[in-house]
């Protein structure tokens, strides 16, 4: 991990404002797509909900990379603030392994103790397969730690602990997904945590977009 981790300057104020923009930005993306639509029974067509999803996604992109650009910073400076760093596969590789392993120990005391949790199934509505494994696998992926760990963990971690800093990044990540049910957003919160310690011991964001990938794929597959 490098030595000046964290890398972000923003601090946990502006990291939090800049999740409320970052949703407000995806939000906006994604209004033509309803104007145009004009549903009449208030269902979107799927090339439309995509669009939406697209736009949310651009949202959690856009905003951190901004805020990481402040100040003249180029692009590639800027992508390294929010933790798109290089890093060693082998270190990567054990805090992985952990990870999931951690996350599985996670999901199998919760359903015992919670049963299993309820999250309404949105694949379908974005169309076709490729479409989906675009937007949840990879844009969502993506574009999630980079908001989340890169930009919101990056900037409470300059003033809180690292488990503090986790867990209230994962409580953000956890809450916005409350919409699609209210049981999942424990283990999302814990998933949250999870990657952010992946992230911090790391030194990179890529290992937490991996396992983002494997689990939104697998999401994918059981639905």
């Amino acid at each position: 991990m490098s030595r000046d981790f964290p890398y972000s300057n923003w601090g946990p104020a502006a990291a939090l404002f800049g999740v409320v923009l970052a949703l407000t930005t995806g939000i906006l993306l994604g209004i033509p797509a309803i104007l145009i639509e004009e549903p009449g029974d208030g269902d979107l067509s799927s090339g439309a909900n995509a669009l939406v999803q697209l736009g949310t996604a651009l949202g959690f992109l856009i905003v951190p990379l901004v805020m990481a650009g402040r100040g003249g910073v180029g692009l590639r400076d800027a992508l390294r603030k929010l933790g798109l760093r290089r890093f060693r596969i082998p270190t990567a590789l054990k805090w992985m392994a952990a990870a999931i392993g951690a996350y599985l120990l996670f999901a199998i005391v919760y359903t015992a103790i919670f049963g299993e949790p309820e999250q309404e199934d949105i694949a379908e509505s974005f169309g076709a397969v490729p479409v989906q494994i675009l937007l949840i696998v990879i844009a969502a992926s993506v574009s999630e730690e980079v908001c989340f760990r890169g930009m919101l963990f990056g900037g409470l971690r300059e003033r809180m602990p690292m488990v503090v800093a986790g867990l209230l990044s994962g409580a953000v990540f956890g809450a916005l997904h409350a919409v699609t049910g209210l049981s999942a957003v424990p283990p999302l919160i814990a998933f949250g945590l999870i990657m952010a310690v992946v992230y911090e011991r790391t030194g990179s964001i890529v290992p937490g977009i991996v396992l983002h990938m494997l689990n939104n794929s697998a999401a994918l597959l059981a639905q």
